[in-house]
């Protein structure tokens, strides 16, 4: 059995600014990968770094 922890976090898009949730998989330390916003569907580069206290998410856009 695999050991699947995620947890549900609010982030602001860097293109349209909306507050949107995405489920964040805390079972690897720190990782980066793209998302894309549910609602202006434009691809935000997640920066998920897992913490005892949460999650830290950075978020930013392709162009950055």
């Amino acid at each position: 059995m695999t050991d699947f922890t995620s947890e549900l976090t609010r982030i602001y898009c860097p293109y349209c600014g909306e507050i949107i949730e995405v489920i964040v998989d805390l079972s690897v330390d720190h990782q980066e990968y793209v998302e894309d916003c549910s609602v202006c569907c434009r691809p935000i580069v997640m920066d998920v770094t897992a913490a005892e206290d949460g999650p830290a998410v950075n978020v930013r856009s392709e162009d950055d």
